[in-house]
């Protein structure tokens, strides 16, 4: 397993290098102790072709494994296997799970198997971030490093760590300190914001069209778990999946709860992850 981990470096850079030191080090120090690896991508091993190949000449994926591989799979299985118990465990189920934090990702689950999934070859794809930029223009890349001389390398830098949320407001990569900025006026900060949920809603209506309806959307982690009124304002697009939030409903933090109206066409809850 640790010869397999270590074959797909290159493929994570920053997470399997550091991981195999962690498993070393427990090898020494607990030498006759189990070890079990959780992959975080696992979840997303259902993906057909369609949706997991990128339309780049075929030999990239053949030859290197460029294709999507996505991430946040224990969080998307264990909170669209919650989804599916409230719902009381059908035998059929399109669920949306919006897992939005300082990264974020969402997911589109048919019948407990993930179908498609917003990050990428890497976790800088999909929804913008805290940080990360998430979708864009990839020629983006090659511009910015003419324009100011840096490698493509130190772009990628900058959108993952100074893009996003943090890098659009320009306040923080944290939402509270960005929605205290837009209370205090700041329309920058406000933009930002707005930005977020409209591509988060975006993300939804991709997803509903995907697995042709959709029955019920879940948020979780910190933003998508504590945050009413970014729940509030990602559902204000939604309308026309009839889905109908219910305000009172919607003011829990931190806690699993159905957070529609009983009219809602949609399901909509709140459901703390488990990763």
């Amino acid at each position: 397993m640790i010869a397999a981990v270590k074959e797909c470096n290159d493929l994570a850079p920053l997470h399997n290098p550091a991981n195999l030191i962690g498993i070393r080090a427990c090898q020494d120090l607990m030498p006759n102790v189990p070890m079990v690896g959780v992959f975080d991508t696992a979840f997303h091993q259902t993906l057909e072709p369609k949706s997991y190949i990128y339309p780049i000449p075929y030999k990239y994926y053949v030859e290197n494994k460029v294709r999507k591989y996505g991430a946040h799979g224990t969080s998307h299985f264990y909170v669209s296997s919650r989804c599916r118990e409230m719902m009381g465990n059908p035998k059929h189920s399109r669920i949306i799970v919006a897992h939005l934090g300082a990264g974020g990702s969402l997911t589109a689950v048919k019948d407990g198997k993930s179908i498609n999934t917003s990050m990428g070859f890497t976790p800088l794809a999909g929804i913008m971030m805290g940080t990360r930029s998430g979708d864009l223009d990839p020629a983006i890349i090659e511009f910015i490093a003419n324009k100011e001389n840096k490698t493509a390398s130190e772009v990628l830098n900058i959108l993952n760590k100074e893009s996003g949320v943090y890098g659009l407001s320009g306040v923080s990569s944290d939402f509270r300190d960005v929605k205290a900025a837009r209370a205090e006026g700041n329309k920058v900060a406000a933009a930002a914001l707005d930005a977020y949920a409209y591509r988060v809603a975006k993300y939804i209506g991709a997803y509903t069209a995907a697995m042709n309806g959709v029955d019920a959307i879940a948020f979780t982690a910190g933003l998508g778990e504590n945050d009413d009124i970014t729940r509030k304002a990602i559902c204000e697009y939604l309308g026309y999946l009839g889905t109908e939030l219910d305000e009172v409903k919607n003011d829990v933090h931190g806690e699993t709860a159905i957070i529609s109206t009983d009219d809602s066409k949609v399901t909509l809850l709140c459901v703390p992850t488990n990763e």
